[in-house]
């Protein structure tokens, strides 16, 4: 699969400090969905916990190079890509040793860099099948493995559960993003927020919705992922839900995400 000559690199970074908004499921979902429309894309698990890995089907006996082998210098990133299930869908995996690499590496010099560091010959790849996106699954807190993604990443993508302490964790999750940007990466920006787990028989649902509209305005994304208990069980089959059931209201919410995520790419290089 061939991409287009004019469109660079893209990375993005999915980030939220609050766990339990959706964060893995909507980096292996929406990943999925961009590969299923033509882009060619990376998933890089930045989680110890590496259910981004398990969800996309890889055993923990498969990962025997990790995205830890890469932060430590250890390994070229290009040797710990696996492919996955679906064309034009890679995967770096991540395992438990992720977890001490902030002691372990210390005070080093760059420590903040090592990913983005890592992620340059990805950018410098000019052959027809280069990656288009890089989707970064970022750990539920700000450690030295969020401030890597933020430093590597063009953008961040924010999914947002529709629950009471959304905003809280938001405001939050905006602050790092200043901190960083004034820094590390000053050209860091807010790619756009995604709301998850919206259920429209809920009136709290809806009112959070429109509380996040009204503060963020068009960086909020049309599409808003419903409550779907298809979603919940794919990983369990190590699957991505697009795979498990197409037809599903999750699969074909996260298709329709991966659209408007392109046409807002597309956009931005041509206001560029």
């Amino acid at each position: 699969m061939s991409v287009k000559s004019d469109q660079p690199l893209r990375v993005l970074s999915i980030s939220n400090q609050k766990g339990g908004v959706g964060k893995t499921t909507t980096a292996i979902n929406l990943a999925t969905a961009l590969a299923a429309i033509g882009e060619r894309v990376l998933i890089l698990d930045l989680d110890p916990q590496g259910n981004a890995s398990t969800g996309l089907g890889v055993p923990r006996q498969r990962r025997s190079t990790t995205v830890y082998d890469v932060l430590m210098g250890e390994s070229p990133i290009k040797d710990a890509i696996l492919p996955t299930a679906l064309p034009g869908l890679n995967l770096v995996p991540a395992d438990a040793d992720l977890s001490g690499i902030e002691l372990e590496l210390g005070q080093a010099a760059g420590r903040s860099f090592r990913l983005r560091d890592a992620l340059a010959p990805l950018r410098e790849d000019t052959g027809e099948d280069r990656y288009t996106y890089v989707l970064i699954d970022c750990p539920p807190s700000l450690n030295l493995l969020t401030v890597n993604a933020m430093s590597a990443a063009d953008a961040v993508l924010v999914p947002l559960q529709c629950e009471f302490f959304a905003l809280e964790g938001l405001t939050q999750l905006m602050r790092t993003v200043e901190l960083v940007r004034g820094s590390l990466n000053p050209a860091l920006e807010i790619q756009g927020v995604v709301l998850t787990m919206f259920d429209r028989r809920n009136a709290l649902s809806e009112q959070v919705a429109s509380d996040v509209r009204s503060h963020f305005g068009d960086k909020v994304y049309e599409t808003m992922i419903p409550r779907n208990v298809r979603v919940s069980e794919a990983p369990s089959f190590g699957k991505p839900v697009l795979i498990y059931d197409l037809k599903c209201a999750g699969s074909q919410a996260y298709l329709k995400l991966a659209r408007e995520l392109v046409g807002r790419e597309r956009a931005r290089r041509q206001a560029a």
